[in-house]
């Protein structure tokens, strides 16, 4: 536990340290005043506010930005003058963010998540370079014998293309796909010899399936493949399809697919890297790869308090040719806020139901 535990703050860390770093790096570009730069929430463990204070004493250089370690380690902030209601009456005008030209707030804002998607993209090019490029297209290359595919008559070597009416692009799709058929009747569409098959499958449940408390029969291919081309082609490839089951959990929660009950917060991420850590670094670093696209994607849903929600609207004050006034757009924040938190409340207390 506690070598899990030492992972998922790591984890954790890295990714909260480049996405702030992100916001971080190109305020300080473009001249915005940084007043706090964060790892964490909650209660301060550790900053650099005495050790400024001790060298302004001294007469040595002080950094502007206090830079800190708080006692949760589940986010963090890099706090910006002139994004909130108060006063920045210290801060000459021309540092503080709503000062600067959209495009550059826009930038400020984006990069957050943009830094995730480049963290993911080299952890994924790093560990193919290094370990090999698995293979993640849908061909099966083997089905069990007695399983339900193969009594339904599917075969080692057919590619499957749609499942329940939904198209199946990468292996991510399928697996994706099969977790939301669940223990139901599932239909297969797959191509062989250039021809078509349709197949309606009947997984297995109870003590004859697997751990999922169901079981189809698909063996996957664990062959990995080396080289600086593979890698490169498997990095997108890979980021790609990773982005692509973030959007179809989006659609399908939406849509009903997916359940509020199955989301996952903080303790389901600690499950998820209590369950990894055991198969080997190159699934922890797929893990941070995972993590760290769908923290990217999540930032710019343009939902209040999140970055797509800041971006939204510098959108409409792009449209408008003035800006929404701050009072409302922070109550617009506040709110949003305050949804998440109960959300984060929600999913954290199914988790701990699961997990126990």
């Amino acid at each position: 536990m506690i070598v899990s535990i030492i992972y998922f703050i790591l984890i954790l860390g890295l990714i909260v340290l480049v996405h702030e770093f992100g916001h971080f790096i190109f305020a300080k570009k473009f001249g915005v005043h940084v007043y706090e730069f964060s790892i964490g929430m909650g209660p301060v463990l550790w900053n650099t506010k005495k050790l400024n204070e001790k060298k302004k004493k001294n007469g040595q250089k002080v950094s502007e930005t206090i830079y800190g370690i708080r006692c949760i380690p589940i986010g963090g902030f890099v706090q910006l003058a002139g994004e909130g209601l108060e006063e920045d009456k210290k801060i000459k005008k021309q540092n503080l963010l709503q000062s600067k030209p959209v495009w550059q707030r826009f930038l400020i804002m984006f990069f957050g998540a943009g830094n995730n998607f480049l963290l993911a993209l080299l952890i994924l090019f790093l560990g193919a370079l290094i370990y090999g490029s698995p293979d993640i297209s849908t061909i099966i290359p083997k089905v069990i014998d007695g399983s339900p595919v193969a009594i339904a008559g599917m075969q080692g070597g057919d590619k499957i293309l749609s499942i329940n009416d939904k198209t199946v692009k990468t292996l991510d799709d399928l697996q994706l796909y099969l977790t939301l058929a669940n223990d139901n009747e599932t239909k297969f569409v797959v191509s062989r010899n250039n021809k078509t098959y349709t197949y309606n499958v009947v997984p297995l449940t109870g003590e004859e399936a697997t751990n999922a408390g169901y079981s189809f029969g698909i063996q996957y291919n664990n062959i990995l493949e080396k080289g600086l081309f593979k890698s490169f082609q498997y990095t997108f490839i890979k980021f790609y399809s990773i982005a692509r089951q973030v959007f179809i959990t989006i659609k399908e929660l939406f849509l009903g697919g997916v359940k509020l009950n199955q989301l996952s917060g903080p303790v389901g991420i600690y499950s998820a890297v209590d369950t990894t850590k055991n198969a080997g670094f190159y699934s922890i670093l797929n893990l941070i790869a995972l993590l760290s696209i769908n923290v990217g994607i999540m930032n710019l849903i343009p939902f209040p308090a999140f970055d797509g929600g800041r971006i939204l609207f510098l959108i409409i004050e792009k449209v408008k040719g003035k800006p929404v006034k701050m009072e409302t757009e922070n109550l617009f924040h506040t709110i949003g806020f305050f949804l998440l938190l109960a959300l984060l409340l929600y999913v954290t207390i199914n988790d701990i139901l699961r997990f126990f």
